[in-house]
């Protein structure tokens, strides 16, 4: 046996250095002596296809084996398994009793997947209570998925007595461990006020590390607070930064914000065919302010040539969408304009509109 487990380590470092070649051929003959933790290893490779092609009925086998001599690993993938329809049948129920017997184990990821089934209901009855008791066990073992989730509950209340303190307590513990989602909840939070004292300091800290892991949301708003200067003196260039990351993602308001950038001249040099260019992109995506602003840089001249034609037809279309100015600004541009470039102004905007008032519909 000793030598079985020098063969189990060996293994483990071959696995470890990603030589799954050699990983699989020495998991392999102690899996089939019954070596539990080998059998679940080798379902793994089986799984992941490393060192052998990948097959996931005898990953399925493999795991099997190891679940029923115990293995909380095993027995968490098996119920996965179930849970997914993946090679067996979708099957709720079997993926209860599976997590319930890794999870009596400690087995945290278990312990979690436990108390989704029973928020969600899936092959037990829905009862928030049970899944707020298996979700602080997964959290208290320092899951992060699970401290997120903890932080949600008690923000909502489900399960348990609504409590804003103990939902930032965990958001934190998540938030520390680098869970960018949890990260982001945190400086959302801090900056509206919702639940905790307002606090610019806290948030800019939060929105921060979750931008550092390139989350679109957090990388805009961290923009937004050194644009305003809140929670850390005011940095157009570090905003200008921070903006253009989630508008080269196509996330329309940053496009719009670094439009504006771009034509202010705020924390980058002015630039009108660049401001045109990230106004056209966010009004593509039907941003009504965008296509406002399209339409003033046509109308002023800045766009490269004073096009009125083109003034109107983003006027139009911003009024179309719910600005305020759109039709105003349209109604002054075309006292400049003949009834011939009115018409085609009209032409133009119902022929961008069309198309996606379609994809609206359907």
């Amino acid at each position: 046996m000793e030598n079985a487990e020098e063969k189990f380590a060996q293994a483990l470092v071959a696995v470890d250095q990603k030589d799954y070649r050699s990983a699989f051929e020495m998991f392999q003959p102690l899996a089939e002596q019954g070596h539990a933790a080998a059998q679940f290893h080798l379902g793994f490779l089986y799984r992941i296809g490393g060192g052998v092609d990948q097959d996931f009925r005898k990953a399925h086998h493999w795991y099997s084996l190891a679940a029923e001599q115990g293995d909380a690993a095993a027995q968490y993938k098996i119920g996965l398994m179930h849970y997914k329809g993946q090679v067996v049948a979708k099957d709720f129920r079997a993926a209860h009793r599976w997590y319930s017997r890794a999870a009596q184990q400690g087995y945290a990821k278990a312990q979690f997947n436990l108390g989704v089934l029973y928020r969600r209901g899936q092959g037990v009855a829905h009862d928030h209570s049970q899944a707020f008791d298996w979700f602080l066990l997964a959290a208290q073992q320092g899951y992060a998925l699970s401290q997120f989730t903890l932080g949600g509950v008690y923000e909502k209340g489900d399960g348990v007595a609504q409590n804003f303190a103990a939902a930032v307590e965990w958001l934190k513990r998540a938030g520390e461990q680098g869970y960018t989602a949890a990260q982001y909840k945190l400086g959302w939070m801090h900056y509206h006020g919702d639940g905790v004292a307002q606090n610019f300091r806290e948030a800019f800290k939060w929105y921060s590390r979750a931008a550092e892991t390139g989350d679109a949301k957090a990388q805009f708003n961290l923009a937004v607070m050194y644009d305003n200067g809140q929670g850390v003196d005011q940095d157009y260039e570090q905003a200008f930064k921070w903006v253009s990351l989630p508008a080269a993602k196509g996330d329309a308001n940053a496009q719009f914000f670094l439009g504006c950038m771009y034509e202010d001249g705020q924390g980058v040099t002015q630039d009108y065919a660049a401001a045109v260019k990230w106004y056209s992109l966010a009004a593509q995506q039907g941003d009504g302010m965008a296509q406002s602003n399209l339409g003033h840089l046509h109308a002023e001249r800045r766009s490269g040539a004073r096009d009125f034609v083109q003034a109107h037809k983003w006027f139009h279309i911003a009024a179309a969408n719910g600005d305020e100015e759109g039709r105003k600004n349209a109604d002054a541009v075309e006292q400049f304009m003949t009834p011939a470039e009115i018409d085609e102004a009209r032409r133009l905007a119902e022929e961008w509109t069309t198309p996606r008032r379609r994809k609206i519909s359907k």
